[in-house]
This record gives C-alpha cells, structure tokens and sequence, in this order.
C-alpha cells in the first residue's frame, strides 16, 4: 500500500528517480547543480533521500526535462459527484390531469 511508506522511504525512491533521470541524461552531479543553479550538497542530498526544498526539486526536474512530474503531484481539482447531485436542479413532477384531460384521451 502507497500510503504506508515512511517519509524516509519516498524521499529515497524520489532520490532514486531523479538519480536515474541524471545519469540518463549523461550528466554528472555538478554539471546538473550547475544546469539548475543550485548547490552540489542540494543535488547530493536530493539523491540520497536526505531532503532538498521544493525550489531545488523544481530546478533539478527542469533540468531533467521532467518538470511534467509537477502536474501530477497537484492534478486539477475536478467537480466531484456529490457536487454534481448538489447542483443539478430539482426533479419536477408531471402535472396531474384535470378531469377534462382524462376525458379527452380516453382514461376514465
């Protein structure tokens, strides 16, 4: 389950990927510190899972060309259903005949 992870944990398998994206990247850890205007110490503690700001998680991921991975950590709020039920206007009823009504579509 994702969400027994310790924070340990995430910031490890984080560190991991962005590892992983610098290497595919052919990119040493100073050049990628240099690229994104951040710290080497930055760099080196973002991989190791030690913890970095979000401003140096931002710059690394430009750098990386995977800025898109922002977009899924805050994906768009979307209207839920019980909204949706909320908002939709209420149900009217049909009308009930008049007795000149019945009497002209035969219903008796």
């Amino acid at each position: 389950m994702e969400n027994a992870k310790t924070v340990e944990e995430w910031g490890a398998e984080l560190g991991e990927q962005m590892r992983g994206l610098r290497l595919r990247a052919n990119l040493d850890q100073v050049s990628l510190a240099k690229r994104a205007g951040i710290g080497l110490t930055a760099i080196k503690n973002l991989e190791s899972g030690k913890g970095a700001t979000l401003k140096t998680l931002i710059k690394a991921l430009r750098v990386l060309d995977r800025a898109d991975w922002l977009g899924t950590l805050a994906p768009p709020v979307s209207i839920s259903p019980l909204q949706m039920l909320k908002a939709k206007p209420a149900r009217q009823r049909a009308r009930k005949r008049s007795q000149e009504d019945e009497v002209n579509h035969g219903d008796t």
